[in-house]
């Protein structure tokens, strides 16, 4: 037994009617995109599923967003390495200097601990307010 395809009354049909349609350079920009974002393969089926109704998916990337975490994630990698680094300061200033020298240099060590302190926490509120604005968007 030959299993048979099930076609919707309109495929079943042959195309003949043709129907035109004028547009403004804007107006025509605009179309082409949400064509393209649209991922239809061509514009008269596009335009059919507009027409008609049909659903279709447009998937966005947003190259700002991806770009951010990317940088994002490397800056926390950095952070980690300057807490590695601290420590092995500190045990290397404890061994290697006498008391007086090794306080006065945790001092400055200190001073810029907390300089870095203040940045991370710009980092997070700007990475809220990002948050904010992409949100928004969709």
């Amino acid at each position: 037994m030959k299993m048979k395809k099930i076609r919707s009354a309109r495929s079943k049909e042959k195309t003949e009617k043709r129907v035109s349609v004028n547009f403004t350079p804007t107006e025509y920009a605009h179309f082409l995109t949400m064509k393209e974002e649209s991922g239809v393969p061509s514009l008269s089926l596009f335009i059919k599923a507009r027409v008609f109704n049909e659903t279709f998916r447009v998937i966005k990337v947003d190259r700002s967003l991806l770009d951010y975490y990317q940088k994002l994630t490397t800056l926390y990698g950095q952070f980690r390495s300057v807490g590695v680094n601290y420590n092995q300061t500190v045990v290397a200033l404890k061994s290697n200097f006498t008391e007086k020298k090794a306080f006065a240099m945790l001092a400055k060590l200190e001073k810029m601990t907390f300089e870095l302190a203040i940045i991370g926490g710009e980092i997070v509120q700007l990475t809220r307010e990002f948050q904010e604005k992409w949100q928004h968007r969709q």
